[in-house]
């Protein structure tokens, strides 16, 4: 038997070969000849997932397939901000080494990126982004995580799914045909079901027993393997939720998603119309979602013990908004569920958001007050002062704000025609 590791020996070199991932693949590859276009939508993609799922292997497969040069860098392990900088950028903005040959740049595990001792290294990422010349692959095992929330909107998100148990018996049955190991098919299915579809922890498994045993049978499998213990994206811990039978399956999809607290939140109340048909049913879903996002906002405050209250409300809480759960008449319903529209929308209104921020810290500045006291009190009336400082996107957003405030004092002044007349009634 060979000593080169299954997981690598067996790696699909062509996106051919990649099992599963059909959308993601066709996703990647309109992107890449978008690029080649000359038009890219997005100069980058993050594609997000649990280990095993084959990430940074569909990145290198689809180099190999348009020919291309793929440049290589794990952004965990590059804890020093100088490496992004000085690798990555020069990557990004000079010629390929091959002459006219294509380049793919890849930062792979962005989210092991320590937003504390690696200081700037997302900021650096982003500028990157917006400098290049070549297209970049980030991959993520958490895209959800707090510190990646910018790195989201100036990427196109690609969820990569685990492999299925059927698919995944194949690729075992394949190697074991391959390395000339006796493999029971009930010892496949074991490993299948302990893998979780973690393609690279399942090979593991199989090369660790045959290359001791030469056999793999289902006993071993029960006996030297144990569970393998992750936590649920997003999509699945929705379906965790809405699915759940009993209130102790609900509260552990909420206690064991990979999905922070108040983004969870977001991701429930997007999906609660598409999941509940009774609108009473969608009404005690929003009902104790909003009291789990007050729960959260007083915990947030340093009352940490009411974050259990939190899971309670969010998960068998809105498990059980369905009355049908509770009479019996229940049955399963699959949905397509959606991203939060919140996050399409930060992403869309980064521009404008980014100019109102500027234009209001030069205000501050100059008036010596807040923020939000220049945005409330002080654009109204920027008509009538020197706009020669700001650029033209800031003020776009001060003549939008103008006429919003114009709107909203229109309104009130009619609210209080309205009043009086039927006082006078």
């Amino acid at each position: 038997m060979s000593h080169l590791q299954w997981s690598i020996k067996y790696r699909p070199r062509s996106l051919s070969e990649v099992e599963n991932q059909e959308e993601v693949k066709e996703e990647l590859k309109s992107w890449l000849e978008s690029w080649m276009n000359g038009k890219p939508n997005y100069k980058a993609v993050l594609l997000n997932g649990p280990p095993g799922v084959g990430k940074t292997t569909i990145a290198e497969a689809m180099a190999h397939d348009y020919n291309m040069e793929l440049l290589e860098m794990n952004a965990s392990d590059s804890r020093r901000l100088n490496d992004v900088k000085s690798i990555a950028e020069k990557a990004s903005t000079s010629s390929s080494l091959f002459g006219e040959k294509g380049r793919i740049i890849l930062l792979d595990e962005v989210d092991g990126i320590n937003s504390r001792q690696d200081a700037g290294a997302i900021p650096a990422i982003i500028d990157l982004i917006e400098e290049t010349k070549f297209p970049i692959i980030l991959t993520a095992n958490n895209v959800w995580d707090p510190s990646l929330r910018e790195l989201r909107n100036v990427a196109k998100l690609i969820d990569l799914k685990r492999l299925g148990k059927i698919p995944m018996k194949k690729l075992l049955e394949r190697i074991c045909k391959a390395e000339k190991v006796i493999c029971d098919p009930k010892g496949i299915g074991a490993i299948a079901d302990v893998s979780e579809g973690d393609a690279r922890y399942a090979i593991n498994i199989l090369q660790s027993i045959a290359e001791v045993y030469r056999r793999v049978t289902e006993d071993l499998v029960k006996e030297l393997v144990r569970k393998k213990e992750r936590t649920l994206d997003p999509f699945e811990t929705l379906r965790d939720i809405f699915w759940a039978k009993f209130f102790w399956q609900a509260r552990a999809a909420a206690t064991t998603s990979e999905v922070d607290y108040e983004l969870l939140i977001r991701w429930i109340s997007e999906n609660i119309p598409l999941q509940f048909q009774d609108m009473e049913d969608v009404f005690r879903g929003f009902d104790v979602l909003g009291k789990a996002s007050i729960f959260l906002r007083r915990a947030k405050l340093g009352d940490w013990d009411l974050l259990s209250y939190v899971f309670d409300l969010m998960g068998p809480g809105v498990a059980f908004a369905e009355s049908s759960k509770l009479n019996g008449s229940w049955k399963a319903k699959w949905v397509k569920y959606q991203f939060p529209s919140y996050v399409h929308l930060m992403s869309k209104t980064k521009e404008s958001r980014d100019a109102l921020r500027s234009a209001s810290e030069k205000i501050a500045k100059a008036c010596h007050c807040s923020t939000d006291k220049a945005i409330n009190e002080y654009f109204p009336f920027m008509r009538v002062l020197p706009l020669d400082e700001f650029s033209p996107q800031e003020l776009k957003v001060i003549k939008g704000i103008e006429r919003e405030s114009e709107t909203k004092n229109g309104e009130r002044q009619q609210q209080r025609k309205n009043i009086r007349s039927r006082k006078r009634t």
